[in-house]
């Protein structure tokens, strides 16, 4: 699947002060200046690379927090003790972006840790402990400030502040996600080794991974429906199969499917900020690299949702795009699908990068040179407009193939039909014509034509076209048009339904109303459905009772093909090229 770059940056200190800075201007409004300083100078200090926390440090960030009436500081230290983030609030509230964390795997933690105050006793609360893991610290520490004592001594330093302190990391095997120590004394928590703590946690990861047999190559993809207002669960349940096997046949690995019930989508992130919060714990948690969403998603949704989550976060049609381009073998295919995925991109760059337009008057914005994203666009747009006039080339040719046609007088019967109904195969079957076949969703791109012969000397030209699907993107169905002509022109069309399929009756409406959607599509239609092989044959005469015009076959072992053949051969002997209106197959 396309992998778009997500820009983390590594734990430099001086980096990550900056941003924190930012942020702690606005979390230090109130404030007093000395009470400000006494926060940036903590920026100064460095711990034992080997230490969880020192005492000295800790009664410091007690004093603080006191002198700011009880106020929580949370501050993020790296492996190697420097100080790389100061945030006044709980550790939910200061957490790091997904995108400024350095990169992690399923089998590392971030390589930070978090000391942070809380006045009283007790450990720390469910939203710190999401927050950790959201951030795969190393550990989290929690210093409890007594709500009255406490001194400076002479020189500076503070004592009495802080007695006890809970320890709090990830666990990589379990039930549970994280485990919290009882409450400890100061002098014991400043003895604890953080860099065997460390290790012994990533070994734990590793195994973990190992035993997974992870391919980290692989798309390892976590679903995400909506289950609007007015939707059924079985609607949504069918949608999210349907998307499993559309990330299966593009590759990727499912690992799981988590939906809401809303009455409508949030407009930043879909699903609700809480159900957020619950897929990045279980990105964590499954060791998943990419999020896969039951609907289109705007780009500004797409960005909201990889800094909170920080994976890869596509939409249904990237995914069937992705395909598409995995799919197409031919010239024609793969101008088709190239056409489609720019059309696609275009509206997207702006979320694909931080650059800001230079366009516009004033100092700075004349003179030679645009912004890489200018140029892009400009670029992209440069080539939607060549591939436009190739694809016209290619449905001229494919104009002038089906007038040589018209000339033989030999009627062409066009397969249509959801994806994966078995088209292919059936073409196969009747005229030995060695299409390539696969189960999995869109295995033929290329309209493929080939001539059947039929009892009584007559023949047919039968073609193979692209499977359809429910709501398939719009930028594919335009850059497709010349391919989907071959259904338009078609003088009848044979519907492949899949009847082994839990939801046939769904794929049957969803493909006749993309038909009466279409121009000049009005040839007759026969009903053709197939792999009923697979069925019980008593459960597919009561479908018999609701379709008796319809056929009933197995394209994988030939049953009931010589019935398709008379009904083909019917239609020829009685042809004639004129628009039919949507009749069956054998009406007058």
């Amino acid at each position: 699947m396309p992998r778009a770059s997500t820009s983390r940056h590594q734990t430099n200190p001086r980096f990550s002060s900056a941003i924190a800075t930012r942020g702690f201007r606005e979390q230090a409004k109130g404030l007093k200046p000395h009470q400000q300083k006494q926060l940036q100078r903590l920026y100064q200090l460095r711990l034992p690379p080997d230490r969880l926390v020192t005492v000295e440090f800790a009664q410091r960030l007690g004093s603080l927090t006191q002198e700011l009436e009880g106020r929580p500081i949370s501050v993020y230290l790296n492996r190697r003790g420097q100080v790389i983030r100061v945030g006044v609030g709980s550790p939910f509230e200061t957490q790091i972006p997904a995108w400024e964390l350095p990169r992690q795997g399923a089998e590392r933690l971030s390589g930070i840790r978090c000391i942070t105050t809380q006045m009283g006793e007790g450990g720390p609360g469910q939203k710190a402990l999401t927050a950790m893991a959201l951030q795969r610290l190393d550990a989290l520490i929690t210093l409890s400030v007594s709500k009255s004592g406490g001194h400076r001594r002479r020189g500076g330093a503070a004592t009495g502040f802080v007695h006890r302190a809970y320890l709090a990391h990830l666990l990589p095997e379990g039930e549970r996600r994280w485990q919290v120590s009882e409450p400890l004394p100061l002098g014991i928590l400043a003895e604890q080794d953080l860099q065997e703590l460390v290790a012994e946690l990533e070994d734990g990861f590793r195994r973990q991974l190992t035993a997974r047999q992870v391919d980290l190559d692989q798309d390892r993809a976590i679903l995400v429906g909506l289950q609007e207002s007015g939707q059924s669960y079985e609607d949504l349940m069918d949608g999210l199969a349907e998307l499993s096997r559309l990330v299966e046949s593009a590759g990727g690995q499912v690992l799981q499917a988590l939906w809401q019930r809303r009455e409508g989508p949030n407009s930043a992130t879909v699903i609700g900020s809480g159900k957020v919060q619950e897929l990045a714990l279980l990105v964590q948690d499954l060791g998943a690299n990419l999020v896969v969403f039951d609907r289109e998603l705007t780009p500004s949704q797409v960005r909201t949702l990889e800094e909170a989550l920080g994976v890869r976060v596509v939409d249904r049609s990237e995914v069937i795009l992705d395909i598409f381009a995995q799919r197409a073998r031919t010239r024609a295919g793969k101008l088709q699908v190239e056409l489609a995925q720019l059309q696609y991109l275009l509206p997207r760059l702006a979320g694909r990068g931080r650059t800001m337009s230079r366009l516009g008057g004033g100092i700075g914005t004349r003179g030679p040179g645009e912004t890489q994203l200018e140029m892009e666009r400009r670029a992209i747009q440069r080539r939607i407009g060549k591939l436009r006039q190739e694809v016209e080339e290619l449905r001229r040719h494919r104009q002038r193939l089906r007038q040589r046609r018209e000339g033989s007088q030999i009627p062409v019967v066009a397969l249509v039909g959801y994806t994966n109904a078995g088209k292919s195969t059936l073409l196969n079957a009747l005229t030995h014509a060695q299409v390539y076949v696969a189960d999995q969703l869109f295995a033929t791109l290329d309209p493929t034509t080939r001539r059947l012969e039929l009892p009584g000397q007559q023949a047919v030209l039968l073609t193979d076209t692209v499977g359809f699907l429910t709501e398939l993107p719009e930028q594919l169905v335009e850059a497709f048009q010349a391919t989907l002509e071959e259904v338009t022109e078609a003088d009848a069309l044979l519907h492949v339904v899949d009847l082994s399929h839990p939801n046939w009756e769904g794929h049957i409406e969803a493909v006749e109303t993309l038909l009466d959607e279409m121009p000049l599509a009005t040839g007759p239609r026969q009903l053709v459905f197939n792999k009923i092989d697979r069925l019980d044959p008593e459960w597919v005469e009561d479908v018999r009772l609701l379709y008796p015009k319809a056929l009933f076959v197995s394209a994988a072992n030939g049953q009931n093909l010589d019935q398709l053949r008379h009904t083909l051969a019917q239609f020829a002997a009685a042809f004639a090229p004129r628009p039919c209106g949507g009749r069956q197959f054998g009406d007058p």
